[in-house]
C-alpha cells in the first residue's frame, strides 16, 4: 500500500475513533464528578441537619425535640461543637439534651471523641453559669466515678501528698496538700474533681491564676481548703466561695509567721515555734500571748492566722506580746517581724 494511502486510512481510523474518544473523556469526567460533588455535598448537607436538629432541640413539639435527639446522638464527634455553641444560648431544655448527647459521646470508643467531649463538659463545670456548671458536673461525675483511682496515682507521681484518714471534723475522707514539691501543670488541676473523697485541700506555695481556682470549683465534697501564697485574686476566690458555699476557704497571701497555737480558744497563746521561722527569728517564745498585730487586737489563734494572711511574703508586721517570765511579772513586749513565705 502507497504510503499517501497508508496515512490516509490512519487518520480516518482516529477520525472515526474521535466522538468515541470524546464520549469516553466525558464519561469519566462525569463520573469524578459524581464522585466528588457528593461528598462536598454531603459534608454541607450534615452541617445543616446538624444545625437543624440542635434548633429542633428546643422545639415545642417534645416528639421532636425526642427524634432531634436521637439524630444528634447517632451524628456523635461531629456534634460536638455545634452542640457547646447551643449550650451558650441560654435556653435550659437545649443545654440539657446537649449534655445528654454528649454523655452518650463520652460512652463511645472514640478515644479522641472522648477527651474532646471531656474537656468540652470541664470547661463548662468551671464556668460561672451555675446551673450549666452542675449539669456539667453531674454528667461528667457519672463518667468519671470510675477513674478515681487512676487520677490518685497521677496526683501522687506529680508530688501531690495524700493522707487518707479521719481528719479533725470527725469524718473519714483524703486530705490533699499541693507544695513546693508539686511539679505538674495547670491542666492537671482538674485531676482534683476526679478523686472522690477529698474533704481538705492545701494548696502551699503554687501559684494559682483564676482559672486554676474555677477548677477547684469542682470539688463539690471538699469542706475546707488553704490558698496559702498562691497569688490568687480576691475575685476569683470570692467566686470559688460561691460555687462551694458548704467549704470553708482560708485564704492567705503568703506570708508566714511560723508558729503554732490552738485555734478558737483564747487568747492566742504560742504553743510551738517553727526554728528558723520569721517568728524565731524575731525571738517570739513558746508560751508568749499574742495582743495585737500593728495595733490590732488578737483575741485568739485563729484571728493571729487570719491577721497574717493579709500580708504577703517579706512584708512587715508590729506584734505586740505577753509574756510571762518566772520569778517577774508579766510583761509587755513588742517586736518587728519580717515575715516568711509558705
Amino acid at each position: 500500500m502507497p504510503f499517501t494511502r497508508y496515512f490516509a486510512a490512519i487518520g480516518s481510523l482516529l477520525w472515526a475513533a474521535a466522538p468515541v474518544a470524546c464520549l469516553l473523556t466525558g464519561w469519566f469526567v462525569a463520573v469524578a464528578e459524581e464522585v466528588i460533588a457528593p461528598a462536598v455535598e454531603s459534608d454541607s448537607a450534615a452541617a445543616t441537619s446538624i444545625s437543624q436538629w440542635i434548633d429542633q432541640l428546643g422545639s415545642a413539639q417534645f416528639a421532636q425535640r425526642e427524634a432531634a435527639t436521637r439524630s444528634l446522638i447517632e451524628v456523635g464527634p461531629a456534634a460536638i461543637e455545634p452542640l457547646i455553641q447551643s449550650i451558650n444560648r441560654g435556653d435550659l431544655e437545649v443545654t440539657s439534651r446537649a449534655i445528654e448527647i454528649m454523655r452518650h459521646v463520652l460512652a463511645s470508643n472514640d478515644a479522641d471523641a472522648v477527651a474532646h467531649a471531656q474537656n468540652c463538659l470541664e470547661l463548662l463545670a468551671e464556668g460561672s453559669n451555675i446551673p450549666v456548671a452542675r449539669l456539667a458536673e453531674c454528667t461528667l461525675d457519672f463518667h468519671l466515678r470510675g477513674m478515681s483511682e487512676a487520677a490518685r496515682k497521677r496526683l501522687e507521681m506529680l508530688g501531690a501528698v495524700i493522707v487518707e484518714g479521719f481528719l479533725s471534723t470527725g469524718q473519714r475522707g483524703l486530705q490533699v496538700l499541693l507544695n513546693n514539691a508539686w511539679h505538674g501543670g495547670i491542666d492537671d488541676l482538674r485531676l482534683l474533681a476526679r478523686v472522690r473523697g477529698v474533704l481538705q485541700l492545701g494548696v502551699h506555695g503554687v501559684q494559682l491564676d483564676d482559672a486554676s481556682l474555677a477548677m477547684l470549683g469542682r470539688m463539690r465534697s471538699v469542706e475546707r481548703i488553704e490558698l496559702y501564697g498562691t497569688g490568687a485574686s480576691d475575685k476569683a476566690v470570692a467566686l470559688l466561695a460561691e460555687k462551694l458555699p458548704a467549704a470553708r476557704i482560708d485564704f492567705r497571701k503568703g506570708g508566714k509567721l511560723g508558729v503554732g497555737g490552738q485555734p478558737m480558744i483564747g487568747p492566742c497563746l504560742i504553743t510551738h515555734v517553727q526554728d528558723g521561722s520569721a517568728a524565731a527569728k524575731a525571738g517570739i517564745r513558746l508560751g508568749d500571748i499574742v495582743v495585737a498585730i500593728d495595733g490590732e487586737a488578737v483575741d485568739d489563734f485563729e484571728a493571729l492566722t487570719t491577721k497574717v494572711g493579709r500580708h504577703g511574703p517579706g512584708e512587715a508586721v508590729q506584734i505586740d506580746l505577753d509574756r510571762n517570765t518566772p520569778g517577774s511579772d508579766d510583761k509587755r513586749i513588742s517586736c518587728l517581724v519580717q515575715l516568711d513565705g509558705w
